[in-house]
């Protein structure tokens, strides 16, 4: 019997079919890529960021108009009118900021002051009229500096390419403390035309690390300034001047890696080397047009391919490439490893992405299904526990659940199954037999109570449900006990049901947590409330339809939560203390 897991993509894949020749036909006049537009995303909420990415990629190079706050956590915000550089690492819909390393700023004098605090420095204002976002490609008009400004990558490096309006005071910033807390970090000038360096720092992550390799096609003079404030010996910023008697277009190649300076230089002699810009520009649009080709919307709205084109091409940003180009990377372990049989990753945001994008993977990205499988029994190795929301070598010990567990279990009962199966049935029962983030309680008791851990009715389903993938995956193998086990194990979502109110509720010292509002988000639920976590059985819904007494019973509760108002309480109750 085969998993069958929700995918919010169903409905999207209603009017998708698989691409074959004839199906090119329908949009061979247009590019796909053209129906991607990234500032979707970028205001508001979103969290997305609109620069130059490959798909899955390393680099994400992208205009920073944000230093921090909450909807800064992307470096982006469409509202913003200065852009303060383009820095090479972003996150993508994150709740939390990290990332933004390596900020690189052209300008017309030698400034280390960013200006974000009122003074003269090298933030730039810049207009969305004069800026163009692409899948691979990046442009904008730096209006204070009459600097064009073009962007471009490859999976582990990239390209910036500037015109200045005169051949002199051509001046480029680059910055090592942008953003984040920087533990150490150093830029070495190895010759006129190139710089190496690296920049250790604490965020999200606590401790990450990245080096870089840079060539200019421009030879320069570099004065560089060490901050203090950060406690930091080595130079951190640098001013490079170059020498452009002609006014020619300025190119700038990095190449980065989590390994040492030396991947970086191979990074970057590997995959652009003696590449233009234009060349790279290319290889990385054909690229975006062959990863969108593997659905072909059959519409003529336009709308709804931008839409649709849009979310694919955001799906297949992360998880990020986190290895070099000879196969070596740092593991959770913070040490350097080396495979060449899979490629391994990082950013694996599991609570987010379980319940839909993976299992969109298993159809669209089966190698690479492979390839974070195997990437997760190789944190299990160096970390001692698969990831639940891994950043750069680091477990964040952000969000719930067990999720690499279901991902597994949802690519084995597809056939996807190329790493080590029983390894594989290891790593997940080891996940849940943790005594950390509830478990203890879940195990003994069957849920896990208010008074001891946070979001524990949350927690409580979401094991339970992750218990169920593991049970499924045991009985294939023929693994009868611990299919016995974890069967049992997932009907542990009856534990947290309150058939009074037909709620899933808090339990709080052996009775129900009170005074009870279903729309009150609180700290009982992740994120949510108990109207949007009631109903999160999909492992067991005969089960969970006989607990409302039948099933009209459940197509009442079912119509009340479609009428229920849209707004919610977000007044977070506290316990008392005895």
């Amino acid at each position: 019997m085969k998993l069958h897991f929700i995918v919010v993509f169903t409905v999207l894949l209603l009017f998708v079919s698989c691409i074959e020749t004839n199906h090119n036909e329908v949009t061979k006049d247009k590019g796909l890529i053209t129906y991607v537009h990234p500032f979707i995303g970028t205001g508001g909420h979103g969290h997305t960021y609109p620069g130059a990415t490959m798909p899955f990629g390393m680099m994400q190079l992208s205009p920073d108009t944000r230093l921090d706050g909450w909807d800064g956590c992307y470096g982006y915000h469409y509202s913003d009118h200065y852009i303060y550089g383009f820095s090479h690492t972003h996150l993508s819909g994150t709740g939390v900021s990290d990332y933004g390393d390596i900020l690189i700023m052209p300008t017309n004098a030698q400034q280390f002051n960013n200006g974000a605090d009122g003074e003269e420095g090298y933030r730039a204002h810049f207009s969305h009229d004069n800026e163009v976002a692409e899948p691979g490609f990046y442009k904008v008009h730096l209006d204070s500096l009459d600097i064009e400004v073009e962007l471009t990558v490859s999976k582990r490096s990239g390209i910036h390419k500037y015109q200045f309006p005169t051949s002199e005071d051509q001046y480029t910033i680059v910055d090592l403390i942008h953003r984040d807390k920087v533990i150490d970090a150093n830029i070495e000038k190895v010759s006129n035309t190139e710089l190496v360096g690296y920049r250790f720092s604490e965020g999200w992550a606590k401790n990450q690390r990245l080096y870089f390799a840079i060539k200019t096609s421009h030879p320069f003079n570099a004065v560089t300034q060490s901050t203090p404030k950060q406690n930091v010996a080595g130079a951190q910023k640098m001013a490079l001047k170059f020498n452009n008697p002609n006014n020619t277009p300025v190119t700038i190649k990095i190449g980065i890696s989590a390994v040492d300076i030396e991947g970086a230089k191979k990074n970057l002699a590997h995959e652009i080397g003696s590449k233009t810009f234009e060349n790279l520009k290319k290889e990385a649009q054909d690229t975006w047009e062959k990863q969108l080709g593997k659905i072909v919307v059959e519409s003529t709205n336009e709308d709804y391919k931008t839409n649709f084109y849009t979310a694919l091409y955001h799906v297949s940003i992360a998880p990020n490439l986190y290895q070099d180009v000879d196969g070596r990377y740092r593991g959770m372990d913070l040490k350097i490893h080396e495979t060449k049989n899979f490629e391994y990753y990082t950013v694996f945001s599991l609570w987010d992405t379980y319940r839909a994008a993976h299992p969109l993977y298993t159809i669209i990205e089966q190698e690479k299904t492979n390839d974070f499988i195997n990437t997760f029994l190789a944190k299990y190795d160096e970390g001692g526990i698969m990831p639940i929301w891994d950043l750069s070598a680091n477990y964040t010990g952000c969000m719930i659940g067990y999720h690499a567990v279901p991902v597994i279990a949802d690519a084995y009962l597809k056939g996807i199954q190329d790493y080590d199966t029983d390894k594989a049935l290891q790593a997940m029962t080891h996940s849940a037999m943790q005594d950390k983030l509830g478990l203890k309680s879940y195990k003994t008791l069957g849920f896990i109570p208010v008074e001891e851990e946070s979001e524990s009715v949350s927690k409580t389903l979401e094991y339970a449900y992750d218990d169920w993938t593991i049970a499924q995956m045991a009985k294939t193998m023929k693994r009868d006990s611990i299919y016995e086990i974890y069967l049992k194990r997932a009907q542990n979502y009856k534990n947290v049901f309150d058939p009074e109110t037909q709620f899933m509720r808090g339990r709080f010292r052996n009775s129900w947590f009170a005074p009870f509002d279903p729309y009150e988000v609180n700290f009982n639920y992740t994120e949510a409330n108990a109207w949007q976590y009631s109903f999160y059985v999909p492992q067991d819904m005969s089960g969970f339809i006989d607990l409302h007494e039948g099933k009209k019973n459940f197509e009442l509760k079912l119509d009340a939560l479609f009428e229920a108002q849209p707004t919610t309480s977000v007044e977070f109750k506290q316990i008392l203390q005895d």
